[in-house]
């Protein structure tokens, strides 16, 4: 069968859909009456932040929730909350995205990043060996990759370690059927243009734990107003803990609380889409030669708004080949192995603030994942087409035999 070589895809790796009509109402009416901060209501009245945490909180079965002005602000709350001072340690992950270890850094503490498996979850013997360095592991879940969770617990609840998930890619997404979130001690969700909900900026904190979420509320600059909560927990778990926490704040506004409220009541719908594009893409790769599909565990219930593969153990200059021949055809590969942090794209020996030791199995690994973006405004269509020019392209370089290192 002839490939053909000449197909080119038009659509854009970075344009989300618009703002449904009801989330423009809301923002519109929250506009007309001016009263955008969180706490300015008049009698009566429930902030669209206060009914936006109720909502959340209710949907991931959490006992609290706290909306906030971005993800990394969650998982600096989150840290301060159980405790993190400055020069402690942080456990997390080799393979994520540039504000997790910046949230660590951003608390004075230090991250011990630990290895990525070639599923592109926590490597959890290598988690195994250095548990005894650090209280608190800062797991995230990175590009949608859920590890076994189950293991997971009982090791850092053997080791007395706390667990704080970052699920910026997996809102929506279970393990064991048990939301994302909701294993360790705070879930910290972004509500950035590129997540599962679009306010351009947000966060959302959920927990089960009232002192802990007491002590979140606070930070985020609640003042003495903490009782117009609708998912905090009761007024006395502030007794002390009001005049002991400081004020940094980071609230959500009205504004995007608005934005997000109709989406979060359309959520499984969108997962659901997610998910046939990811399908799609799948399908059209399987069995390309050369090409590494990541497994998805049966007990693993994603939601899938990105698309990664690897291109393990391919030469450098061969992977760079594969990116700039599907650029020329209108797709948007990141490469995780490039030499240079590029865009949204950097890995843990990029981040010189935060000083690491080599991590060859690692290493391996992340210089052979291609990430792709899986925006909503694609149709199977665009995926399936997608597909047919990286296979073509992989499959090209692969034939010239420039790709195998071995």
């Amino acid at each position: 069968m002839t490939k053909n070589y000449t197909e080119q895809f038009t659509g854009s790796f970075t344009q989300q859909e618009p703002i449904a009509q009801a989330g423009i109402d809301a923002v519109l009416a929250v506009m007309g009456h001016g009263r955008l901060h969180r706490y300015n209501t008049v009698d009566g009245e429930i902030a669209e932040a206060a009914l936006l945490e109720e909502e959340f909180a209710t949907y991931t079965g959490a006992k609290y929730c706290l909306a906030v002005a971005s993800g990394g602000y969650a998982m600096t709350t989150a840290m301060r909350a159980c405790g993190v001072k400055h020069g402690d340690k942080v456990l997390t992950n080799a393979f994520t995205l540039a504000p997790v270890p910046g949230a660590i850094a951003a608390v004075g503490a230090a991250p011990v990043f630990v290895g990525v498996t070639e599923n592109l979850v926590i490597d959890l013997d290598d988690l195994a060996a250095k548990i005894g360095q650090a209280s608190v592991l800062l797991l995230s879940h990175m590009r949608g990759h859920i590890c076994d969770m189950d293991a997971l617990m009982a090791l850092c609840d053997g080791a007395g370690v706390t667990v704080i998930e970052d699920c910026a890619h997996t809102m929506g997404a279970e393990w064991n059927g048990k939301p994302s979130g909701r294993w360790g001690k705070f879930g910290c969700y972004s509500t950035q243009t590129y997540k599962h909900m679009n306010s351009g900026e947000g966060g959302l904190l959920i927990s089960d734990d009232s002192d802990g979420m007491a002590r979140a509320i606070m930070m985020s600059g609640s003042y003495m107003l903490f009782e117009r909560h609708r998912a905090a927990p009761p007024p006395e778990t502030f007794k002390q803990i009001k005049y002991e926490t400081p004020n940094i704040s980071g609230r959500m506004d009205n504004l995007r609380a608005a934005i997000l409220r109709p989406q979060l009541a359309g959520l499984k719908t969108q997962c659901d889409r997610w998910n046939a594009l990811y399908r799609e893409v799948e399908a059209g790769l399987k069995d390309t030669p050369g090409l590494k599909l990541i497994d998805r565990p049966a007990a693993e219930d994603f939601v899938a708004s990105s698309f990664q593969f690897l291109l393990l153990d391919w030469k450098p200059d061969a992977v760079q080949d594969v990116i700039t021949r599907c650029l020329k055809r209108g797709v948007e590969l990141k490469w995780f192995g490039g030499a240079e942090p590029t865009g949204f794209t950097s890995r843990y020996d990029s981040w010189r603030y935060a000083a690491s030791e080599p991590m060859p199995k690692s290493d391996r690994i992340l210089a052979g994942i291609i990430d792709m973006r899986l925006p909503l405004t694609f149709s199977t269509q665009d995926c399936a087409q997608i597909a047919r020019i990286i296979r073509a392209e992989v499959g090209a370089v692969w034939q010239s035999g420039a790709g195998a290192i071995t």
